[in-house]
């Protein structure tokens, strides 16, 4: 790939069927109007994902966003497998599963040995070095960071993030893709949490600890912030829509990766997740979503 050539990206590969990466999908296949095939080992993951991508169009219809006929002519572009062997050729790749560096290595590896060396191989890592999931790929420098936020259809953002090995057509074709994705981009170092979360995650961190220590409710913390601060929701109430698992890997990586006490995850954070309390996707974080 060359400067200007993501016109010649007609289809992309989304491995990882769940919020992030259905999201990812959709705004490729709608907006970009790529063929996406989306990969997960999980075939139950893959059809509650579906379900989830089909329910946003058909809210976007009530709404008035969308017609029947472009809901149809979006699914017609996607397709899915559970497996990267059986997953077809793609101009380009976004791996979106959980934040394990060792499994998105695997991953990149895998994908190497099935696809072109000229592919490009895209990480939605929110936190992890881009150039050591690089290292995993038979060409590191078709490697990138593309880090979308969540929900990717509603937020606008994707920060980019080149790694060491990153060349120069594989920044240029990505940051052009994803303009044609509708989104605006930004460019960060690869250092641990890049932009958003090395500010983001320490914010939600402090909450919890001003939670643990009993300086206030949670309701209180989330006010405070919502009202005082003008933020559209409170920082307990972001982190149950993020998913407190993310919240506490994306804390480990910083404080691993920077060996500043400051960054070292809150008790309670880790308490959460080892209970299975992980917010709005369990039903119950720090904010009960049963009712």
């Amino acid at each position: 790939m060359t400067t200007g050539q993501s016109s010649k990206i007609k289809s992309m590969c989304v491995v990882g069927a769940g919020q992030m990466g259905i999201g990812i999908g959709l705004v490729a296949a709608r907006v970009a109007k790529l063929k996406v095939q989306f990969v997960d080992s999980s075939p139950a993951q893959l059809e509650k994902g579906l379900q989830f991508l089909d329910k946003l169009l058909v809210k976007d219809m009530s709404k008035g966003k969308c017609t029947e006929d472009e809901r149809s002519e979006v699914k017609s572009r996607i397709s899915s497998v559970s497996s990267i062997s059986e997953m077809s050729n793609a101009d380009f790749v976004v791996e979106a599963v959980s934040e394990n560096v060792e499994l998105k290595r695997k991953i990149f590896a895998e994908l190497s040995e099935k696809l072109p060396l000229d592919t490009i191989l895209a990480t939605n890592t929110s936190s992890i070095s881009i150039t050591k999931i690089a290292s995993a790929a038979k060409k590191p420098s078709n490697v990138i960071g593309m880090h979308f936020m969540n929900p990717v259809p509603v937020m606008k953002l994707v920060e980019i993030i080149p790694g060491l090995q990153t060349s120069n057509d594989t920044l240029a074709t990505t940051l052009d893709l994803a303009q044609r994705m509708g989104k605006v981009t930004t460019m960060s170092q690869d250092v641990p949490g890049f932009i958003a979360n090395r500010l983001l995650m320490p914010y939600i961190n402090e909450a919890v600890i001003a939670l643990q220590e009993g300086i206030a409710t949670k309701e209180d913390i989330d006010t405070t912030m919502k009202l005082g601060t003008n933020n559209p929701m409170g920082p307990l109430t972001l982190a149950d829509f993020i998913g407190l698992d993310t919240c506490l890997a994306i804390m480990k990586v910083l404080h691993n990766e920077l060996g500043d006490s400051k960054y070292r995850p809150a008790v309670l954070l880790q308490k959460y997740v080892d209970a299975g309390w992980l917010g709005r996707k369990s039903g119950r974080g720090f904010y009960d979503y049963t009712a």
